[in-house]
């Protein structure tokens, strides 16, 4: 079974910065993409940040030039630097692993996480 787990969530103000990590875990041979939605209360879960395992990347109009996503291939874990925070960030941002290829299965799986919970207060 794969597990994603996520940290670095929290409260913060207006032009600062939070950094999220997710570490995904179990018999993972490869993972395709990994990367960030946020959902918004009343919207639509939307694409933030997407980094595949070469690093190409992939960035919501929205936080280009403020976010950047990173990936650790050999600890299977995903990266979420975001500056210059604005209130519309405020969201839960839930980190997704696209294409999981795990040990004995011939298969590839999408796996997301928990959940972490942003605020950013004017």
């Amino acid at each position: 079974q794969v597990q994603l787990v996520e940290s670095g969530g929290g409260l913060v103000q207006a032009g600062g910065s939070l950094r999220l990590s997710c570490a995904a875990s179990g018999s993972i041979f490869s993972i395709n993409v990994m990367g960030w939605y946020r959902q918004a209360p009343g919207k639509q879960r939307e694409l933030v940040a997407v980094i595949n395992a070469r690093g190409s990347t992939n960035y919501a109009d929205s936080v280009k030039g403020r976010f950047t996503v990173s990936r650790d291939n050999a600890k299977n874990t995903v990266y979420l630097q975001m500056n210059s925070l604005k209130p519309e960030d405020t969201a839960v941002y839930y980190c997704n692993a696209a294409g999981v290829s795990v040990l004995g299965r011939t298969k590839r799986s999408d796996y997301w996480g928990q959940g972490a919970q942003v605020t950013v207060s004017p």
